[in-house]
């Protein structure tokens, strides 16, 4: 473990980061973590019991905490008990994982303690509606920082941090992608909350046309950020899009559906197109410079594997 004095973090090879499960039982079976790993993740029982039940073990800790201070706090103020839930961002590339993560995270922190709630949220439903991204050319930066309502998304949480008991989240289908015009997810006042996507540690340098003077990081009581190399990221991607091109874009309904008849090497080619002039541009511009922003980043190598850990001091 290294904890260099120049640095804000605190740094774990995989094995010092697994010892601090300190012999917490894992509460998931195998098939369990089978159906919670996305489409091209690689989730081993090995890697939900070394980095994410001692990941679990202190976000229990850190809400704890939390509630108790703000028990305290109305307790002094002699105002009645308001349920805030601890929010917890996810935030990292596309293809590197944030979903599995999210999921992973959801199903240990539901089980560290009876009738704890955990709500699972995504950013991707405080996307504009496609019609509104072609109407201002944003569809070839859907994603970036311009294509999210995040006025809409602050607004959500903060109504959640009010302590508001029924919250719509709105639904976006990545089958038809796109919003799904008028359902909802109904938040009801969860313990804590996971709030997943590229955009949860943006600040208002990264929205130039409608800058808020709040932000979503703002409000959020831990913040992880899933990080790897470059090079795995592009290939993880091409791979999950050559994946879907299989199953999930066979689905006539689906908007990609007519890649399904693209020759294997032009698809293979036209995904490598959209990661270097779509995805790696956002990446570089708008969610890398968020990781330093994180409470902790979740490094991973090769296979999904995550070898290297950093907590903020």
């Amino acid at each position: 473990m290294d904890t260099s004095a120049i640095s804000p973090y605190i740094y774990f090879n995989r094995e010092e980061w697994a010892a601090l499960r300190d012999s917490e039982p894992l509460t998931l079976t195998e098939s369990e973590i089978k159906e919670l790993k996305g489409i091209n993740d690689e989730l081993s029982i090995e890697e939900v019991r070394d980095i994410y039940l001692p990941l679990s073990r202190l976000l229990y800790f850190y809400a704890s905490a939390t509630i108790g201070r703000q028990t305290l706090l109305m307790k002094f103020l002699n105002k009645e008990h308001q349920k805030i839930p601890f929010v917890i961002g996810v935030a990292g590339s596309v293809s590197v994982g944030k979903s599995t993560t999210s999921r992973v995270l959801q199903a240990l922190l539901s089980r560290w303690k009876e009738d704890t709630k955990v709500a699972l949220v995504t950013t991707d439903g405080f996307l504009y509606p496609n019609a509104y991204l072609e109407e201002k050319g944003l569809m070839l930066k859907k994603g970036f920082p311009e294509s999210y309502d995040i006025q809409r998304l602050i607004k959500f949480v903060t109504d959640l941090k009010s302590g508001e008991k029924e919250v719509l989240a709105p639904k976006y289908s990545h089958q038809v992608y796109d919003i799904v015009p008028d359902e909802y997810e109904v938040i009801n006042q969860p313990d804590i909350l996971i709030l997943e996507g590229l955009n949860v540690l943006q600040s208002g340098m990264d929205y130039p046309r409608n800058k808020p003077r709040v932000f979503v990081s703002d409000y959020l009581n831990f913040s992880i950020y899933v990080d790897a190399e470059e090079n795995m990221l592009e290939k993880w991607y091409v791979s999950r899009f050559m994946k879907f091109r299989k199953y999930a874009f066979a689905d006539p309904s689906s908007y990609f559906h007519h890649f399904t008849n693209m020759p294997d090497d032009d698809a293979e080619k036209m995904a490598k197109s959209v990661w270097r002039e779509i995805n790696c541009k956002n990446l570089r511009k708008n969610i890398l410079p968020t990781r330093e922003r994180a409470s902790l980043v979740l490094h991973k190598g090769a296979n999904h594997a995550v070898d290297k850990v950093r907590l903020r001091k």
